[in-house]
């Protein structure tokens, strides 16, 4: 359906219903549900300004959103219109913050959100929200409806209404320093057995280092060949680096729960582990929310600018490319990329793996909407850690198996080890014949004698 075809949308409209009842889950204590809200509302007043104002007044309800996001699109059910997800939030701000508060208060226009609604509402903010930013990049009155939900998520945790999974892996991380338990022993062990199964020097925590290289739970627990890939690059090109023990956990839980805290102590971890060590340049991995929380929000974290550089490692391969330093032997295959929406879309870096391709003589077979047009895996946003959730997002892996099938590649590859999660789950779910893998293991396997 092209955007001619949309009619604008009612968003008060009786079939606007979240059908599945909602659990409550709240870690706080045994509040009361009008405590419960006056957190919330606290919560989103003081996430709240001038872009926020701008954004809620701005939506003419053309509907466009529907058609840019994959839940809406798989399922043809209105209530996963993106907008409509901030409808609890929209009438908080006409009633508390808006120009005509006081005179919505007056009359009392408009329905006063409950903590009722706040917890019906709660499969919309976190099951069928990937944060992927694909509405906001169609918006045609330019509103961020992505970070307009991230910050609902402040405000849904303030009232204890995140998805009990994953507020138990946003609580481990906080606890442990890993969502998955790769605590500091358990990186300390898989190094070590990686490094004498593969033969290769995996530095960890030297005392200076010009890179910090950090990585992902995921990538520790169940990739952990993109370790050796990274310490076979980087040791090929010479490089000073380090893992550190001390900051190593790039993929931060306490931004997708909502805790601005917690999302603030994991990236502190990073921050203050490449400090340490003097580093001039702090690499990423393979994870898209990691490149968010650190690449965008970070220096928010820390107050002030980062005085290092911060690079996902598509990035870091891209330059080594362009530098002359990355010498890569001929792939002779057909490629299909997935762009992780947090990397491309919301990141900006959507160039920097096809120049990899390009270095690496592969045959590109871009899907239908690829790039910053990319359609989202289903995975993101924490979605893949709450069971409730699955139905929904095999759903929307349908518009991914069905698009790359249409090209048929030999190769299929990525750069997020969540979207690569994602998509072997899918692949189970399916029993699809397609298995997705890492572009940086890809460059690992073709470095040039």
């Amino acid at each position: 359906m092209s955007g001619a075809d949309l009619h604008p949308i009612d968003l008060e409209s009786p079939r606007f219903s979240i059908k599945k009842p909602q659990m409550r889950f709240d870690r706080q204590g045994d509040r009361t549900d009008d405590e419960r809200l006056a957190a919330a509302r606290r919560a989103f007043a003081r996430d709240f300004g001038r872009a926020a104002a701008i954004y809620l007044e701005a939506c003419i309800r053309c509907g466009q959103c529907a058609e840019a996001c994959h839940f809406y699109v798989t399922t043809g059910d209105p209530c996963y219109t993106p907008i409509r997800k901030l409808a609890p939030f929209q009438e908080i701000y006409r009633r508390e913050m808006g120009p005509f508060a006081w005179f919505y208060r007056l009359l009392r226009l408009g329905p006063e959100v409950t903590a009722a609604q706040l917890e019906e509402w709660q499969a919309l903010i976190y099951d069928a929200c990937t944060l992927c930013g694909r509405c906001t990049l169609i918006c045609p009155m330019g509103i961020d409806i992505a970070a307009l939900v991230a910050r609902a998520r402040h405000a849904m945790f303030a009232a204890g209404l995140v998805p009990h999974e994953l507020w138990a892996v946003a609580e481990r991380a906080e606890r442990e320093g890993s969502p998955l338990g790769a605590t500091p022993t358990v990186l300390k062990e898989r190094i070590a057995w990686l490094a004498e199964e593969n033969e290769v020097d995996i530095p960890l925590d030297r005392e200076r280092a010009d890179i910090l290289a950090t990585l992902s739970s995921i990538e520790i627990m169940k990739y952990p060949q993109s370790i050796v890939a990274l310490a076979r690059v980087l040791n090929r090109l010479g490089e000073s680096w380090t893992l550190s023990t001390q900051g190593y956990e790039a993929t931060n839980f306490g931004m997708l729960s909502g805790n601005t805290a917690w999302q603030r102590d994991m990236s502190m971890k990073l921050i203050e582990a490449a400090l340490a060590c003097g580093a001039k340049t702090l690499i990423l991995p393979e994870c898209g929310h990691a490149y968010e929380a650190l690449r965008w929000e970070g220096a928010n974290m820390y107050g002030r600018p980062l005085p290092f550089q911060v690079l996902h490692i598509s990035e870091y391969l891209a330059t080594a490319v362009r530098e002359g330093r990355l010498k890569l032997k001929p792939l002779g295959k057909s490629v299909t990329f997935h762009d992780p929406c947090q990397v491309s879309r919301r990141g900006g870096a959507t160039q920097a793996p096809r120049e990899v391709l390009r270095a690496l003589g592969a045959e590109l077979r871009e899907t239908q909407d690829s790039g910053a047009l990319n359609w989202c895996c289903g995975g993101g946003g924490g979605v893949v850690t709450i069971h409730r959730a699955d139905p929904l997002r095999y759903r929307a892996f349908e518009i991914k198996m069905a698009q790359i099938d249409a090209r048929n590649p030999e190769v299929l590859t990525t750069s997020c080890s969540n979207c690569r999660q994602s998509f072997d789950d899918g692949r189970a779910h399916f029993r699809w014949d397609r298995r997705m893998g890492s572009l940086l293991e890809l460059v690992a396997e073709q470095l040039a004698d």
